[in-house]
């Protein structure tokens, strides 16, 4: 088995972005089913709209990752939300979790959680990072505006936080 690598959840990230997955919009009927598969309490019609985390979470698991739907460490929800992804961090000391303001430098395979970026809430869009510039980066992310891209999204307040999954990082149930 090839070990998971965070360099490969970018490749994968900006393939799948570009496919693009995109949920039910302009008479289009959602090709969101193997995203969503992986949640098996959660349906199409209840993912429309809400599946930026889940994109992430479907882009881990193609690079190779296997990490549960719902780690012990997620206490309010699952990965198909961003708080998931920020209690799975923070609960999990081989993963490093770095606040927005923190100073941190982002590469290729981060993962980007956003505040207040479509609407006023905290934790309510996530992507994966593909590249850095200077006071940008570029991010593969699902549901933008329904639909998945590439997106250049500044180095400013709506970074909530980043999280770094180390390469070859395996879950581990207790």
């Amino acid at each position: 088995m090839k070990k998971a690598m965070r360099e490969h959840i970018a490749e994968v990230a900006k393939e799948m972005a570009q496919i693009p997955f995109h949920g039910a919009i302009d008479g289009l009927e959602s090709n969101l089913a193997p995203i969503v598969r992986a949640f098996p309490t959660w349906s199409l019609s209840e993912a429309d709209g809400l599946w930026c985390a889940a994109f992430v979470y479907y882009c881990c698991r193609e690079a190779g990752f296997e990490i549960p739907y719902r780690p012990g460490e997620c206490k309010t929800c699952h990965l198909a939300a961003c708080l998931g992804w920020e209690e799975f961090a923070l609960s999990d000391p081989r993963i490093e979790y770095h606040k927005g303001e923190d100073v941190f430098v982002p590469e290729a395979g981060d993962i980007v959680i956003y505040d207040r970026v479509f609407e006023n809430k905290e934790h309510d869009h996530m992507g994966i990072i593909l590249e850095k510039r200077d006071h940008s980066f570029l991010a593969a992310e699902g549901n933008i505006n329904n639909v998945s891209g590439i997106i250049q999204r500044s180095i400013d307040e709506h970074i909530r936080a980043y999280i770094r999954i180390p390469d070859g990082y395996q879950y581990k149930a207790e």
